[in-house]
């Protein structure tokens, strides 16, 4: 070969498609090894739920020697697993369907209506969000003690104290994002809406709220997560009949000892409903996070 003829092949530029093709592998190794890692609890208390109390406590091992659905019943019993399930069920439904329909109506206003204090309220909302949940804990829980005292109306130990709760800490987020999808929706349609005599509720129901489906489930996804796996408000604001599912994960623990297995099974019961309904919604909860977070 000629010194000529290596020079042209040596100024001759690479393919184009040479560096994203190697961008592309790159990032499915990447993406791979990340996953992987992120599954490794989620096997290890997989494995963990199929064991033996004496087989956990011992020395610890990737596959179980003898597998055992033991654990899966023995939880039922261990602690009253279903009367917390269904407590965490209405707590976290109510939270969402009362922070959903707050939500609509307020972000409506917000991305509709031009008002004073607009822009106060806005960043209010969203300045909430800033604050820890502990620094709410003991004002909220002398104002329901003091409520209960004056009025009769019981929310300290109540499954509606605890919903009124949830719902104090969702609704700013939830607000903001619906917001931000509302203003997404062309202002064509609630306007050709009123040409047709509705009127702004009728735009409301009939023409915003059907293209803003993504958003609304993707906020009521949120309250629900928010309310499904609270430890810190559960755990100071119920009593044994309204306590919730994670509290009473606690109940596992005795003083003598830890049923370490029946732990890890109650914990996969648990993640059940939030993981299926989030694969189940998660196309429409990424699309209205996108849109929620572009203003």
């Amino acid at each position: 070969m000629s010194p000529r003829s290596g020079a042209a092949r040596a100024g001759r530029p690479r393919s184009p498609m040479a560096a994203p093709r190697a961008f592309v592998w790159t990032r499915r190794v990447v993406l791979t090894g990340l996953t992987a890692f992120a599954l490794v609890p989620v096997y290890v208390m997989l494995s963990s739920s199929l064991k033996s109390l004496g087989e956990v406590q011992g020395r610890f091992d990737w596959i179980p020697h003898a597998l055992t659905l033991r654990p899966y019943v023995d939880i039922w019993h261990t602690v009253p697993l279903a009367r917390y399930f269904v407590n965490s069920l209405i707590v976290s439904g109510s939270s969402m369907l009362a922070s959903v329909a707050v939500a609509i109506f307020a972000a409506y206003a917000v991305s509709r209506y031009r008002f004073r204090g607009r822009r106060l309220f806005t960043v209010t909302v969203l300045s909430t969000q800033m604050f820890p949940g502990i620094l709410f804990l003991l004002p909220l829980f002398l104002l329901y003690v003091n409520i209960g005292n004056a009025t009769g109306i019981a929310l300290y130990g109540s499954r509606g104290g605890l919903i009124l709760t949830y719902l104090t800490f969702s609704l700013p987020f939830s607000i903001w994002m619906l917001a931000g999808y509302f203003d997404s929706i062309p202002r064509d349609l609630d306007e050709a809406a009123l040409t047709d005599g509705c009127g702004p509720l009728g735009a409301l129901f009939r023409v915003v709220i059907p293209a803003a489906v993504p958003g609304i489930v993707a906020v009521g996804v949120y309250a629900f997560m928010t309310a499904w796996g609270e430890v810190l408000f559960a755990s100071v604001m119920t009593n044994d009949t309204t306590r919730t599912l994670a509290v009473g994960l606690e109940g596992y623990a005795t003083q003598n000892d830890v049923y370490w297995n029946q732990v890890m099974a109650a914990s996969l019961v648990v993640s059940v409903p939030v993981v299926a309904g989030f694969l189940l919604l998660q196309r429409y909860l990424v699309a209205g996070l996108t849109a929620g977070a572009v203003k």
